[in-house]
């Protein structure tokens, strides 16, 4: 029988004893520890349990989650990302008074005793003993340490939170073995240093830095004796003790705080009475986190930039990993922004598109032979008040990085990508053809990749105009944007070759799906992005190699480490003198073609237009030999409005056309971004012409003799996919396939009219 200490029970050490003999027999972990005669708790050189010396690395340098700091090229930053928002410090960055007041009100006996406090544990189970609960108070800091790692590495699952807290006697065990090796491995100074950095003070606040700056805006090393005993305080129940919530229990627990640091002479008496006079003075900073602190209409790109490390596997090979690094952050994402080009592109996009007006705008500039985005700018401002007209959709890129369903159909845009594998096949640029304002070509005279028709049924094309009609060559046609002419330059070029060199250059679908082997392909049916489309023109403007665009220069680790970054992929595309040959007719589409309002006249520049059915689309993309610049102009909900008699920032447009609203915004990018003292030109090289005449009565000459071959049935206006107007909604050339329509950002039923 146990003796009983007078008046009835277990004496105080027996109680300790029973309650680690439980413990003992739980786990039988505790096999290795004894009592020594001082009375703090060892382990003995004899009798540890197998596998008790092993302890996870984790538990020594936890990955705390830390904020991620993204700056643009010239180190500026641009937002500040968390999943929790904390900065680690060194022990000497943190003011005594934070450490002696923790110390104090935790575990005043922390630098005496080992894993764990014996007299604490006595205290503890007499305590609930007389109250009939479960053994409490006990813990000491580096238990709770410990628990708290625990806790960090269960991040937001709530089921594994939940395992990590469980007052269980399982747990208790497992935390006290791994404290008892803490405490070897990691001394004193140590271990109060990660708890620090590591403990919840409220307020979306981890660590001790953070919650000096979310009460105090101040930095812990500079915190006050009365700032601290408030933040210690907080750490028992950071949301009762919360002073923004509750002054009164704050200060309360505050003052609590200071006199347990007098008694336990970690502060003078009168040291702690004047700071218990003070009345607690708040300097609130609001916990900011992701893309939405992100400075100077950055947004957009920010949540791009996210996008591409959740998605990369240069940045895990799972999904898992990745979200894991992203989480526990503390990283430094240098990215490709150029805040010269992005201020640009910001005053361009609200240059002529109110954030209230019911058409949006979106500009990306991308960076001829590295693939560097640059800027990546709407008219809508980033962010989720509806009220403030704030979107978090980014209309530049495909679905998968956060954009629109299916992107948007490029109309004309396209063209020059017929034009490419015409060149890169043989067929000069004096190739004419004379054609009707319509024409009807067979769907199988147009042959897939795999030598098959395209469609059993006739593609029916027409220009947007009923006098562009004649005979046109590749110049002409390219700056009148002549529909008919693209159509048969496609069926000559080969419907496969468009396709190919398509994929060549960068285009892709915003729905991420391949091409489709359609005739309308050559006018723009089949919808892309504004970064694609500034991909795409940069290939032209380094003289036919594609780079595929990228986002992320370098990303440095917590510690200084380098996680390696993906990196753009080059690829010749095309032949440099096809490149060349192409910015030159496209140079003639500033000069005195549809995009003549867009040009630049201080520099070589080329570009093309691009509008779609009902005018529901308005493109320019163009570039000078060292910047690419898309502008899109349209509708950014469900539902595609016609830019038809209309009002888009504070102007009235009977017709919107790719010439006259997206034009003179890539106007206004271009010249803030370029500098004025840089102003390479393209490779010149002369340009072969045919005969073009603009009406009917000159003969085919410099190319191929096949004439139109009758005006066939109207397909719409300018001649395209079918889309909304005819066709039943399908697109020619898709053996009656029809689309639903109102597809977010596209009209999947392709596009009739590919104007300008």
């Amino acid at each position: 029988m146990p003796k009983k200490r007078s008046g009835g029970g277990l004496t105080k050490t027996q109680q300790a004893a029973k309650f680690l003999g439980v413990a003992a027999l739980s786990g039988a972990v505790l096999a290795g520890i004894a009592l020594p005669a001082a009375g703090a708790l060892g382990l003995a050189a004899k009798g540890t349990v197998k596998g008790f010396d092993d302890i996870p690395a984790s538990l020594k340098t936890p990955p705390l989650s830390q904020r991620t700091t993204i700056l643009d090229a010239n180190d500026n930053q641009i937002a500040s990302v968390y999943e929790r928002d904390r900065t680690v410090v060194k022990l000497q960055d943190i003011s005594p008074y934070m450490q002696k007041a923790l110390v104090a009100i935790e575990d005043a006996r922390f630098y005496q005793h080992g894993a764990i406090d014996l007299k604490g544990v006595a205290r503890a189970v007499n305590r609930n003993a007389q109250e009939g609960g479960a053994a409490q108070g006990a813990s000491t800091l580096t238990q709770q340490y410990v628990k708290n790692v625990f806790v960090e590495e269960a991040g937001d699952d709530p089921t594994k939170v939940a395992e990590a807290q469980q007052k269980s006697l399982g747990r208790k065990v497992r935390e006290l073995k791994y404290a008892i090796q803490v405490e070897k491995s990691l001394g004193k100074k140590k271990i109060l240093e990660n708890y620090l950095n590591i403990t919840f003070f409220g307020e979306q606040a981890y660590g001790v830095e953070a919650a000096a700056q979310r009460y105090f805006s101040t930095s812990a090393k500079d915190l006050t004796i009365a700032q601290s005993a408030l933040l210690a305080g907080l750490v028992q129940s950071p949301s009762r003790y919360d002073p923004i919530n509750d002054m009164e229990e704050a200060t309360k627990r505050r003052n609590t705080v200071l006199q347990r640091m007098a008694d336990v002479h970690s502060i003078s008496q009168p040291q702690a009475d004047k700071a218990m006079a003070e009345p607690i003075k708040l300097k609130v900073t609001k916990p900011k986190s992701g893309c939405i602190t992100a400075v100077k209409g950055s947004g957009f790109f920010c949540d791009y930039v996210r996008k591409v490390f959740l998605t990369d596997p240069a940045f895990g090979k799972t999904k898992e990993e990745r979200q894991k690094l992203w989480a526990v952050g503390g990283l430094t994402v240098k990215t490709t922004l150029d805040p010269k080009a992005q201020a640009s592109s910001n005053v361009a996009a609200t240059s002529r598109v109110n954030k209230d007006d019911k058409i949006a705008d979106a500009v990306v500039q991308v960076q001829p032979g590295t693939g560097k985005i640059l800027a990546m700018a709407q008219s809508r401002p980033y962010g989720l008040d509806p009220s403030k007209h704030e979107t978090v959709l980014n209309l530049s890129v495909d679905n998968k990085m956060g954009g629109t369903y299916a992107g948007f159909q490029v109309g004309s845009t396209f063209k020059p990508i017929t034009a490419a594998a015409a060149l890169e096949k043989g067929i000069s640029p004096s190739q004419s053809f004379t054609t009707g304002s319509k024409i009807s070509l067979p769907g199988t005279s147009f042959q897939n990749c795999q030598n098959q028709p395209a469609d059993s049924s006739p593609w029916s094309v027409q220009n947007e105009l009923t006098s562009e009609k004649g005979t046109f060559d590749m110049t002409s046609a390219l700056g009148k944007s002549i529909n008919t002419y693209f159509a048969k330059l496609e069926q000559k070029a080969g419907l496969c070759e468009t396709i190919t060199m398509a994929d060549k250059v960068g285009y892709i679908r915003g729905n991420n799906k391949p091409l489709q082997a359609v005739p309308s392909t050559t006018l723009g049916g089949q919808e892309s992005t504004p970064l694609a489309m500034a991909s795409v023109y940069a290939t032209f403007a380094n003289r036919g190699t594609y780079c595929s665009p990228i986002a992320i220069e370098s990303v440095t680790a917590p510690g200084g480490k380098q996680i390696p970054v993906p990196k753009s992929s080059c690829s010749s595309a095309m032949s440099e003198h096809t490149a060349d040959t192409i910015n030159q007719m496209l140079k003639g589409v500033v000069a005195d073609g549809t995009g003549k309002q867009a040009g630049l006249s201080d520099r070589d520049n080329a570009g093309k237009t691009g509008t779609t059915d009902e005018r529901k689309n308005a493109w320019f993309v163009g570039y000078t030999p060292n910047l690419a610049t898309a502008v899109w102009v349209g509708s950014d909900g469900s539902q595609q409005i016609p830019m038809t008699n209309i009002n888009i920032g504070g102007h009235y447009y009977d017709e919107v056309c790719g010439g006259c609203l997206p034009g003179p915004i890539w106007k206004t990018a271009m010249t803030g971004a370029l500098s004025p003292s840089e102003t390479p030109s393209f490779n010149k090289v002369s340009v072969p012409r045919g005969h073009s005449s603009g009406d009917k009565s000159h003969d085919k000459q410099g190319g191929d003799q096949a004439g139109d071959q009758g005006n066939g049935t109207d397909g719409g206006t300018d001649g395209g996919t079918g889309g909304d107007q005819g066709n039943g909604g399908g697109q020619p050339g898709t053996g009656g396939i029809s689309f639903p329509p109102g597809f977010i950002g596209g009209n999947n039923g392709g596009g009739h009219h590919h104007r300008r």
